[in-house]
């Protein structure tokens, strides 16, 4: 990386953007800003495109132990330098730095891991004569150029998540981070470039412009975002002109749904701390509380309780267990709701900035809510958790789906056959039992409706980067 001055990852070595443009960098944690990046325009594009077509033949005939072994490298090296890439991380996003060292970096090395291995075990239908004297086969071969937009909440881990599947696959990829978070990005591709050949993995900055040109090149045969609702349907649309192939992460409003048999202290403490992870900067947060009647002001309390513990600090704070939100705009919209709430609506705890400097809000709780309320319906992306009380089972799955997203849920119960009641009308993409947030690499992850379509990890998530091809012989005589 060439010091605060930031360039374009392209055929395997940093360039500068070819007009010059720049944007400002800011650490969320001051405010300030440290660095500068390009805003990449269409040569840029052209220019990284035109590298990832050149390496697609030579990876895509690469046999899958070969790319394998390259991930696996590149796996290692993730690991040897995960403080370096925290510390940069962190500086983009104002992460705690002992936090993201221990619960994101391991997750991130296994997930490269587990990518490198599984593009040796696709399957397929097996091979035989499905009509006389003709037999079949399937062959699963990657989609191509891959274009990849990853947001600024996990910066390293969404990159990860995507070109590990597209990679090991044998596809070739041109990703934009988000324009407020491109450094660990940078370094990744960086990285990586010891263990791929040139070309294979390219990084480009900019802004919302840069992320169109994107998606509107004739190059990639593939989409991927992880974004906002709004971002995802931009994508799709624009996709649909050329027929890309598309896979969308958007956003989330969990349902958590506690009944009255509930443990209440654990369910307090598992959902403040799943809620406040990463500053509330998750699709999957438990931000929307449906607890039992019965239990509602003694589960409230407990929360509000477990928010006030919840410590608020810049990356160095070991004590901390979130930091800024990531910039001036994502606070000033989590203010917003806040500042709208209705009048009916108490806010029981937080509510506020902390300090003066930097993006930083207060854990907060919100109860009296109605389910048509905005705090209810739509994703705050921010340390704020609302509670509902609801009166049965049937109420607590119409509200629990009651919205336009369709990302996770989790169900807080001792009774196993309404867990499994609830897990099989839960109109979410993953539901949890007793728990919330835990993810594995053999597993999918991926939302329904307005969450979008399409797995990241496991083998669904990798099979999402291939094509597949049937090929037919002529055996007679």
């Amino acid at each position: 990386m060439s010091g605060e001055r930031l360039r374009n990852f392209i055929g395997g070595e940093y360039v500068d953007a070819k007009d010059g443009r720049s944007l400002e960098v800011v650490d969320p944690s001051t405010g300030e800003t440290y660095a500068e990046a390009p805003v990449s325009g269409a040569g840029d594009v052209d220019a990284a495109f035109r590298a990832a077509a050149e390496a697609f033949p030579a990876w895509r005939d690469a046999t899958p132990g070969e790319r394998s072994l390259a991930m696996l490298r590149f796996a290692d090296a993730v690991e040897r330098r995960a403080g370096e890439l925290v510390e940069v991380e962190s500086r983009d996003t104002g992460k705690p730095l002992q936090l993201t060292l221990d619960e994101e970096m391991p997750a991130m090395v296994d997930n490269l891991r587990f990518f490198a291995g599984a593009s040796r075990v696709l399957e397929g239908r097996a091979s035989g004569e499905y009509m006389a004297d003709h037999t079949s086969s399937v062959r699963r071969e990657p989609v191509g150029v891959c274009a990849q937009v990853t947001p600024w909440n996990y910066p390293m881990m969404m990159a990860v998540w995507k070109i590990g599947p597209a990679l090991s696959t044998g596809n070739t990829v041109v990703l934009k981070p988000s324009e407020t978070t491109p450094a660990s990005t940078l370094m990744l591709a960086e990285i990586a470039a010891e263990f791929l050949p040139p070309g294979v993995f390219n990084v480009i900055c900019g802004d919302r412009d840069t992320g169109r040109a994107l998606v509107e090149h004739p190059t990639p045969q593939m989409v991927s975002i992880t974004g906002s609702v709004r971002a995802g349907m931009e994508v799709a649309a624009a996709a649909a002109k050329d027929l890309k192939r598309v896979h969308l992460e958007l956003g989330g409003k969990a349902p958590v749904i506690v009944f009255d048999d509930a443990d209440v202290e654990a369910a307090a403490a598992g959902i403040a701390e799943a809620g406040y992870f990463n500053a509330g900067q998750d699709c999957t947060a438990a931000t929307r509380v449906l607890v039992a009647d019965r239990l509602h002001d003694a589960f409230t309390e407990a929360l509000t309780e477990a928010a006030k513990g919840t410590a608020v600090g810049p990356p160095s704070d070991t004590g901390a267990f979130y930091g800024p939100v990531n910039n001036a705009n994502q606070l000033e919209r989590v203010q917003g709701f806040i500042e709208r709430a209705p009048s009916h609506a108490k806010v029981l705890t937080g509510g506020e900035r902390v300090g003066d400097s930097g993006y930083f809000f207060a854990p907060t709780v919100v109860g009296g809510l109605r389910q048509d309320d905005e705090l209810v319906q739509k994703e705050v992306f921010g340390p704020v958790i609302t509670v509902q009380g609801f009166s049965d089972e049937r109420q607590a799955v119409e509200w629990a789906n009651g919205v336009d997203y369709g990302l996770a849920a989790s169900v807080w119960t001792q009774n196993h056959g309404r867990a499994m009641r609830m897990s099989k009308a839960l109109d979410f993409g993953a539901v949890w039992v007793n728990t919330h947030i835990p993810l594995v690499s053999e597993m999918p992850h991926g939302g329904f409706k307005h969450s979008g379509y399409g797995k990241d990890m496991s083998m669904y998530g990798v099979e999402d980067y291939t094509r597949v091809k049937h090929v037919m012989h002529y055996i007679g005589g």
